[in-house]
């Protein structure tokens, strides 16, 4: 199979960066993402994940994906898929709006971006948080790092975070 690319980019803030897909080493999570392209919704910071921005979709995969390629310790660059029940992230310490789509009982898609080191993903609520590394940056990092941390001092609101195949 040849190399798979996508652009992640933060819209408003007009910054991309170009991700390959590690079809060799999540080839389910992959595929699932690959045919949902494009995507894109608010976008977040991590509160406990640290250097991580992240976008909350409903579930688009036929199945969900099983947990190929884990790490709770991502680099910067990675492209993380986590799946979490809306009752998972339905509590008002996550601080989500009703126009989020966190509800109970709603199958919820975390697509994250990590663009710094030393990311834990440790969540005081539900302990060890394992997310599959599904892609990797290979161009514009640094651009979309200084972006993400605007993004943390500034605020988020009005932002998407935006997938789209290259």
């Amino acid at each position: 199979m040849a190399d798979r690319y996508i652009e992640v980019s933060l819209v408003k803030r007009g910054v991309h960066c170009t991700a390959k897909l590690l079809d060799d080493r999540a080839p389910i999570t992959c595929e699932a993402v690959w045919n949902a392209l494009p995507l894109g919704s608010d976008v977040y910071h991590a509160k406990y994940a640290r250097n991580e921005i992240y976008t909350l979709l409903p579930a688009f995969a036929p199945a969900e994906p099983p947990l190929e390629n884990p790490t709770v310790t991502p680099i910067p660059g990675d492209l993380c898929y986590f799946s979490f029940s809306g009752t998972q992230l339905g509590t008002q310490s996550y601080g989500y709006s009703d126009t989020s789509g966190v509800q109970a009982g709603t199958p919820v898609i975390d697509l994250a971006l990590f663009y710094e080191r030393n990311n834990l993903l440790l969540n005081g609520d539900v302990g060890w948080v394992p997310g599959i590394v599904w892609g990797q940056v290979v161009e514009g990092l640094e651009a979309m790092a200084e972006a993400c941390n605007d993004l943390w001092r500034a605020g988020a609101l009005g932002e998407t975070l935006s997938f789209r195949k290259s």
